[in-house]
């Protein structure tokens, strides 16, 4: 069955019902996980093209006043040291991503109050005044008057993960919000005009195949732009610190489904998984990823914006993790992106219009 289904997908991935999404997850033979991957690779191919886009990320914000139950950088988490950068600091590690010819900066924060509408309307205007890089916001819930206000000022994207599509472990893991209010942002978002970036987690503990089938299925209803999977790490200063990381394994045939399902979103190869696995971000590629993105964060600021311990390349600078990147890229057959690598399906609306 797992082969007929897989044929299929190469051509009707994006009709699949939930429980066959669910039996794609589900795969464990070698032989089916190799089709899997291939019928993936094809249709990235089909959908996307060779091109793998590098996305800036800039961590300006520490400081959350959420109490995520798995994230290091809930506020509950006294032991660590909190920064913000200054706008200088900011529009100086933004240009940096300019000169290296990375065509957009991912600017990602915890939920900072410090950052007011105010102030980050004034960033914006800095940097679409000095500097043509796509903005993406990463910087958690926001009202939809001020999503307006940072649309008018010049953010293009906009990246909030579902986190889980399951109502009832998202409350387990998330006291300070609710899927439905997440779900709500993201169609604001869609209607503002934002390309939308949402994903998951894999490996929470509790989660299912069948959440994870769930997961694929609202993107799939929001018609997001960009996809994100990653594995779960547990942080030790969280109350999760004990529990088991995600499997990569899942997390590889999560990024292969989503593909086949949602077939020209962008999706990226995450930290988490390269943390995992030294060879991660190659593997995703190769099995229906075409984004990663290269850290801008700015020594010591890195190593302290700590969504779990162990982040892979925690010590390399901007320059070098552009050259490694560009040879890692080079080494699966693709090659990097030049410009700011547009949502697809945006693309496609204004050709229709």
């Amino acid at each position: 069955m797992s082969k007929s289904l897989i044929e299929r997908t190469q051509y009707a991935g994006a009709d699949l019902s939930l429980s066959e999404i669910c039996e794609l997850l589900s795969i464990t033979s070698d032989i089916d996980l190799d089709l899997l991957w291939q019928a993936a690779d094809h249709v990235r191919r089909q959908e996307v093209g060779e091109d793998i886009w590098l996305r800036g990320l800039l961590e300006f914000s520490n400081i959350c006043t959420c109490n995520c139950l798995y994230c290091g950088l809930r506020r509950d988490n006294t032991g660590l040291p909190r920064y913000r950068l200054t706008e200088e600091q900011i529009l100086e590690a933004v240009h940096r991503l300019s000169r290296l010819g990375i065509g957009t900066v991912v600017l990602q924060s915890g939920e900072d109050p410090y950052f007011t509408e105010e102030r980050l309307i004034a960033l914006l205007h800095a940097i679409r005044n000095t500097c043509d890089i796509a903005i993406t916001l990463s910087i958690g819930y926001r009202p939809k008057s001020e999503l307006a206000a940072f649309k008018r000022a010049g953010a293009h994207r906009f990246l909030i993960r579902h986190e889980i599509a399951n109502p009832d472990l998202y409350r387990v893991f998330h006291p300070d919000s609710t899927l439905a209010d997440r779900v709500e942002q993201l169609k604001d978002l869609r209607a503002l005009g934002y390309e939308v970036g949402s994903g998951c987690l894999v490996g929470l503990p509790g989660q299912t195949v069948a959440d994870l089938a769930d997961d694929i299925a609202l993107a799939r209803e929001l018609e997001v732009d960009m996809f994100g999977v990653g594995p779960f790490i547990p942080h030790p200063d969280t109350p999760l610190g004990e529990a088991t990381p995600g499997s990569t394994l899942m997390t590889y045939k999560m990024i292969a489904v989503a593909r086949l399902v949602l077939r020209d979103v962008h999706i990226p190869v995450t930290t988490a998984l390269s943390t995992l696995e030294e060879d991660g971000r190659e593997k995703g590629w190769m099995r229906g990823a075409n984004i990663v993105m290269p850290n801008a964060t700015p020594a010591p600021y890195r190593a302290q914006y700590e969504l779990y311990k162990n982040k892979r390349c925690i010590d390399d600078t901007l320059e070098h993790c552009r050259g490694c990147l560009g040879r890692r890229v080079k080494s699966v057959g693709r090659v990097i992106g030049q410009g700011r690598g547009t949502s697809l399906k945006l693309l496609r609306r204004e050709v229709l219009v």
